[in-house]
């Protein structure tokens, strides 16, 4: 396999050169969607409608806090406080129950109109009596999130972006933004979090909405490897989706004096139909950082020097023939 040397049943695989890997570095400068692209996954792209605010209405199952004060009617209040306290103010089939009042439809109404709505209930019954409402629990418009997160639930208000959720959430600073993702009624949006929250692109920053999950990867989950002639074969974490050939290889202790410097491999895709590119230390060292790059699942092979290969086998060797030397002499003394 190409593994074993450069000139070694190469003809097998699709190999390439330099130039190829230049212009597919372009690509993985791109982002995310651009490699999920060359890893042949189609994310499409955010819609417009994703960036736009929308009204913060009440909605089944949300929970409300209710607070009334009248100077007189102490029993009222302490009613309504003792609900609070106890199970809360829970909208069932578009409405919610007081003591005292009819229920109150309040399904789509923002709370200033719900607040209105229900104080004008009371009125018809009680004169001078103020109503004071906010949210305690809304178990439909929340995000949750999960994966490196110290913060798993967040609610939402028609106002949040995914930048604000990230920033309550507690997102570590080493989180693997490639692998993390956004998924909004059952599918992954098109969405670059390493655009947004390493380079502060805000083309990325959509209204969450309730209902929208989040998932942080991390930094391990993406890794390129080096294997072959250098300092310390591994796998080195990709948080970001890419990384320069040259910082790949110094993560890996460099290639010392037995590898081949004019066949450095980097095997792309599946086994079964990998793309090859050969390069040499030239390349490394002339072309800039950003045009030759590493990406999710990438294997960079440094082959052995031809006189590595014999220096082994003369190892490998020679304790051998010593046995047998000693072995033999053994013998002849015996004889004599």
């Amino acid at each position: 396999m190409v593994l074993n040397s450069c000139c070694n049943s190469c003809h097998k695989y699709d190999v390439f050169g330099a130039d190829e890997f230049v212009i597919d570095s372009y690509k993985i400068r791109q982002g995310k969607l651009s490699i999920l692209e060359m890893e042949g996954h189609d994310l499409g792209e955010l819609s417009c409608d994703m960036m736009q605010e929308y009204p913060d209405v009440i909605a089944e199952d949300d929970i409300l806090n209710i607070v009334v004060y009248h100077p007189k009617r102490q029993d009222i209040m302490e009613a309504i406080q003792f609900v609070n306290k106890s199970v809360g103010f829970r909208v069932s089939n578009g409405q919610v129950e007081f003591p005292d009042i009819p229920p109150v439809k309040v399904i789509g109404l923002s709370l200033e109109q719900a607040r209105q709505k229900i104080q004008d209930f009371y009125q018809e019954q009680i004169q001078d009596i103020e109503v004071f409402l906010s949210y305690r629990d809304r178990l439909s418009r929340k995000v949750e999130l999960t994966g490196a997160v110290g913060v798993p639930v967040i609610p939402v208000d028609g106002k949040i972006r995914l930048y604000e959720i990230l920033a309550v959430a507690q997102v570590p600073n080493n989180a693997n933004f490639f692998k993390s993702y956004v998924v909004r009624c059952g599918e992954q949006l098109p969405i670059d979090l390493y655009k947004l929250m390493v380079q502060g692109d805000m083309s990325q920053n959509i209204v969450m909405r309730g209902g929208d999950r989040i998932f942080i990867a991390n930094p391990s989950d993406t890794t390129v490897t080096l294997m072959g002639e250098v300092g310390s074969p591994r796998a080195v974490n990709l948080p970001y989706g890419f990384m320069s050939l040259r910082e790949a290889l110094v993560s890996a202790g460099g290639i010392p004096f037995t590898g081949n410097r004019d066949c450095i491999q980097v095997i792309r895709g599946n086994l079964q139909n990998p793309k090859i590119y050969v390069l040499s230390w030239d390349h490394i060292i002339h072309l800039p950082n950003d045009s030759l790059l590493l990406m999710p699942g990438d294997t960079v092979y440094v082959s052995e020097k031809p006189i590595t290969q014999w220096n082994r086998f003369i190892d490998q060797l020679l304790p051998s023939c010593i046995g047998f030397q000693t072995a033999y002499g053994a013998y002849r003394i015996f004889a004599d």
